[in-house]
């Protein structure tokens, strides 16, 4: 469970946040103002570059904590720089690492309570990962991916993989 938990979200998040760094030097490079793009949306009603990066960090925090039932840290969502972006990201990695394979053993069938749309919802921790955790940690991902495409971020399939 751990390798298909715990592992694969902290992958990720390396991939985030070698995303933004390769982000940072593309703003120095071009003489951009990195606020223009950690304020971007694709669409006026969906969320912000640093939403995005909040969101992903959330999924992969809860997801991981959730099924090893403990408590979650917390991260206050006020950041507003790469460095501070690429610091959470840095702060879940360092939560993840506490989250050892014994502590989500059996994790599959344990139930997983959170909140939705102001519902509670419990499922077995195999339903809550394939359906709620891990589909939100990878759209938020790819939404930040696509977001920095489209303003001229040089970045490929290999970056969105992590290769």
């Amino acid at each position: 469970m751990h390798d298909r938990s715990v592992a694969v979200f902290d992958h990720g998040l390396g991939v985030l946040d070698a995303l933004l760094a390769k982000t940072e030097a593309h703003c120095e490079a071009k003489g951009l103002d990195p606020a223009a793009l950690l304020g971007f949306r694709l669409y006026p009603d969906m969320f912000s570059l640093t939403r995005q990066v909040q969101l992903g960090t959330d999924f992969a925090k809860a997801g991981s904590g959730r099924l090893a039932g403990v408590a979650l840290p917390s991260f206050p969502d006020t950041e507003t720089s790469f460095a501070e972006l690429r610091a959470r990201i840095a702060g879940v990695r360092a939560f993840l690492a506490t989250v050892t394979p014994e502590m989500v053993e059996g994790a599959e069938q344990r139930p997983v309570t959170f909140r939705a749309r102001g519902q509670e919802i419990t499922l077995p921790g195999q339903a809550y990962l394939s359906a709620v955790a891990m589909p939100n940690f990878y759209f938020h991902l790819t939404t930040t991916y696509n977001i920095l495409r489209h303003n001229g971020v040089e970045l490929g399939k290999s970056d969105f993989l992590g290769r």
